[in-house]
C-alpha cells in the first residue's frame, strides 16, 4: 500500500498555500458536493454556513447563511439549485446568486446528517438524528417520513432504480422500495456512518470499525475491505463506480478499487478528521473537506495533491503583485477576501477601503452578530494585532478561520501591502 502524505498548510509566518486549497469556512467542512458541470461545488460547515465555490478559480463565489447550527449535508439539484441540511433540522433550497433560500422546510426534530437526490430529480431524501428518513417532493407536496431506525440515521442514498438506502447508528442498513413497501433490513457488525451506491446498484457502507462493506442491491454482504482501524465518516464514489474514497476520523482517506476489492493507496492526514469527500464529474479530481476548515483537491488517479497555480496565470488574483512579500503573506486570505469593491465579497467582506473603517460595517455584508459590537477601527496597527493574537481572541464571536502571523516582519509586509492594494 502506498502512503501519500497530506501536508496541511497551518497558519504560519509565511502562508503561501496552494490555490487548490479552498479556504473560507470557520469550522470543519462537514459536507461536499460537486455540480454535474464540474464548474462549481458546495460545501457545508460546522460554522453554520454553506459556500458555493468557483472551481475554475478555486475561490468562494457565494456564502449561504440561513441555518442555526452546523450545515452537515449539501446536495446539488438537477436544475442547478442547492440544498442544505442543518443541525437545526431544516432543509433550505437555494438558487445560486440569490441571498436567501427560496424554500425552507422544517424537516426533522434533530440534526440532519445526510441528503440525497433521487435519480429522476423529483425527490430529496434526508437522514437525521431523530431516527427518521424524510422524502421531500422538490416540486411541492406532502413529504413522507420513514421510521424504523433505532437511533441516529447518519446516511442516505438512492439506488439507480430509485430505491432508498439508509444507514444508522443502530448498525442497520435499510433498503426502502420506492413503491412504499417494507424495507429490507441488514444488520452489520458496527454502527454505520456513511453510504455510497454505485451505478450498477452495489452499496458501500462504512462504519465505526474501519471496514468498508460492499453489499448487493438487496442488502446481502458481498465483500469486506479493511482500511484503517479507525471510524469511517465519509464515502465518495467515482462517477464510473470504479473507485471508492473512504475517509476516517483521523484524516486518512483510503482509495479503493471496487472491482478488485483492494486499497490502492491512502492519503494520510495529521490526525484531523476528513468529514467529507466528493469526486469531480470526470473522476479525475477528488475533493476533501476536513477538520481544519479547508477544502482540498487531489489527483484521483495518483493520490497526489494538486499543486499551486502558476504565478501570473489568469486565475491568480495576486498575479499583478508578483514579487511582493506582503502579497504572498496575503495569499492565504485571498480565498475569503477581495481587494477591490468591484470584486465584491467572498466568504468574508471585501477589504476595499479597510483602513479607517469600523469593524462590522462593510456595506452589504452579513456579519456575525458580535462583530458590530466590538470597539475596533481597522488601522495598520489593529490589523497587525489581529494576526499577532488571532481572530479567536481579538475578535471573539467571529467565524473567521483561526490564523496567526507570528513573524513581525511578515505582519508589517501585510499591512503595507493592504495599504497599497485596498485604496
Amino acid at each position: 500500500m502506498r502512503l501519500v502524505t497530506l501536508v496541511l498548510a497551518l497558519a504560519t509566518s509565511l502562508p503561501s498555500a496552494a490555490l487548490a486549497e479552498m479556504r473560507g469556512h470557520g469550522g470543519p467542512v462537514r459536507a461536499l458536493a460537486v455540480a454535474p458541470s464540474g464548474e462549481t461545488a458546495v460545501s457545508g460547515s460546522f460554522d453554520s454556513r454553506a459556500i458555493l465555490w468557483d472551481l475554475s478559480a478555486n475561490a468562494a463565489a457565494q456564502v449561504l447563511r440561513h441555518h442555526d447550527g452546523a450545515v452537515n449535508a449539501v446536495a446539488v439539484l438537477p436544475d442547478g439549485r442547492v440544498a442544505t441540511g442543518g443541525a437545526d433540522g431544516r432543509i433550505a433550497l437555494w438558487r445560486p446568486g440569490l441571498p436567501e433560500p427560496e424554500r425552507v422546510e422544517q424537516a426533522h426534530d434533530g440534526p440532519i446528517a445526510s441528503l440525497a437526490v433521487s435519480p429522476d430529480g423529483a425527490t430529496l431524501a434526508s437522514a437525521a438524528w431523530d431516527a427518521t428518513v424524510r422524502l421531500t417532493p422538490l416540486a411541492g407536496g406532502e413529504a413522507r417520513a420513514l421510521a424504523g431506525h433505532a437511533g441516529n440515521v447518519n446516511a442516505v442514498a438512492f439506488t439507480p432504480g430509485g430505491d432508498l438506502v439508509s444507514a444508522g447508528y443502530d448498525a442497520t442498513l435499510r433498503v426502502w422500495p420506492q413503491d412504499g413497501g417494507a424495507p429490507r433490513v441488514t444488520t452489520l457488525p458496527t454502527p454505520l456512518n456513511a453510504l455510497a451506491v454505485a451505478p450498477d446498484g452495489e452499496i458501500a457502507a462504512g462504519g465505526a470499525d474501519g471496514v468498508v462493506r460492499l453489499l448487493s442491491p438487496d442488502g446481502a454482504i458481498r465483500a469486506e475491505i479493511e482500511t484503517q482501524p479507525l471510524p469511517i465518516i465519509a464515502l465518495a464514489l467515482s462517477p464510473d463506480g470504479t473507485r471508492l474514497a473512504a475517509a476516517t476520523i483521523r484524516g486518512s482517506v483510503a482509495i479503493i478499487d471496487r472491482e478488485a476489492r483492494t486499497v490502492l493507496f491512502t492519503l494520510v492526514g495529521p490526525g484531523l478528521p476528513v468529514w467529507s469527500a466528493a469526486y469531480a464529474p470526470d473522476g479525475e479530481t477528488l475533493y476533501t473537506g476536513g477538520g481544519d476548515a479547508v477544502v482540498r483537491a487531489w489527483d484521483a488517479r495518483t493520490g497526489e495533491p494538486i499543486g499551486p497555480a502558476v504565478i501570473g496565470a489568469a486565475q491568480d488574483p495576486l498575479a499583478a503583485f508578483a514579487g511582493s512579500r506582503g502579497a504572498e503573506v496575503f495569499r492565504a486570505c485571498a480565498a475569503c477576501h477581495t481587494l477591490s469593491a468591484d470584486e465584491g465579497e467572498r466568504a468574508g467582506p471585501t477589504l476595499a477601503g479597510i483602513f479607517g473603517r469600523r469593524i462590522g460595517t462593510a456595506e452589504g455584508y452579513d456579519y456575525s452578530p458580535a462583530l458590530p459590537e466590538l470597539d475596533i477601527v481597522w488601522t495598520p496597527q489593529t490589523v497587525s494585532e489581529l494576526f499577532e493574537v488571532g481572530p479567536t481572541l481579538y475578535t471573539p464571536g467571529s467565524k473567521m478561520p483561526e490564523q496567526r502571523i507570528l513573524d513581525a516582519q511578515d505582519r508589517q509586509a501585510l499591512v503595507e501591502f493592504l495599504a497599497r492594494a485596498t485604496e
